[in-house]
């Protein structure tokens, strides 16, 4: 009696088969997106540095408001070795303190972005100048209140962001009808916030700013 047949599986056969197999599954679980869908899911849960500014920047005026301190006495208080942390906020524990100012003074003229300032009871060693424009520069604004944490943020583009946003809004909304060289030799009331970088030099971003008739 003859003997059945046998096939024999050869090697190539098997890894054919899986390979088969493995397309067949992953065919099965592909999900085609668009590029409308993707770019959505990439930003979806991602801050909007502008409308998170302004958002905040009503709360940040009102605070600057009510903590703002007379200018020469927090300069004062500094220089006698008040701790910076009763008068202001920093972002971390090496950056600048913000600190929220008030002070009447006498405008000079202005070398925008800046506007120097002689302030009474303001050491004569010390600068004072108020940002003007059109350029604001600095995180005071974002700093001040202590309240804007860097970890509502996804990384440090936007963080900065943030305070560009606030600066902008200065320019926008306190100083679109501030006219710096007509200010010159007359006496305004400034209100706002500064970074101490360096105790010689303090360049005020106002959010009020008002010119003595």
């Amino acid at each position: 009696m003859s003997q059945p047949s046998r096939r024999f599986l050869r090697p190539w056969m098997v890894v054919t088969a899986l390979g088969i197999a493995l397309i067949t599954t992953a065919g099965t679980n592909v999900k085609v997106v668009s590029t409308a869908d993707a770019d959505a899911a990439a930003t979806e849960g991602q801050l909007d540095p502008a409308s998170y500014a302004a958002e905040q920047f009503p709360a940040i005026v009102d605070t600057i408001d009510a903590e703002a301190v007379d200018l020469p006495e927090l300069l004062t208080q500094l220089a006698d070795g008040a701790d910076e942390s009763e008068f202001g906020n920093t972002s971390g524990a090496s950056s600048a303190y913000a600190f929220p100012v008030t002070f009447t003074a006498v405008a000079e003229a202005a070398t925008p972005p800046v506007m120097p300032v002689i302030v009474e009871g303001v050491p004569p060693e010390t600068t004072v100048q108020v940002q003007v424009g059109p350029a604001l520069n600095g995180t005071a604004l974002r700093d001040v209140t202590g309240e804007i944490s860097f970890n509502e943020f996804t990384n440090q583009l936007e963080y900065q962001s943030v305070a560009t946003e606030l600066n902008d809004l200065v320019r926008t909304e306190v100083l679109a009808d501030f006219d710096a060289a007509a200010a010159e030799g007359k006496t305004i009331t400034v209100t706002g916030t500064f970074l101490r970088v360096n105790p010689q030099l303090v360049s005020v971003v106002p959010t009020s700013i008002e010119v003595t008739p």
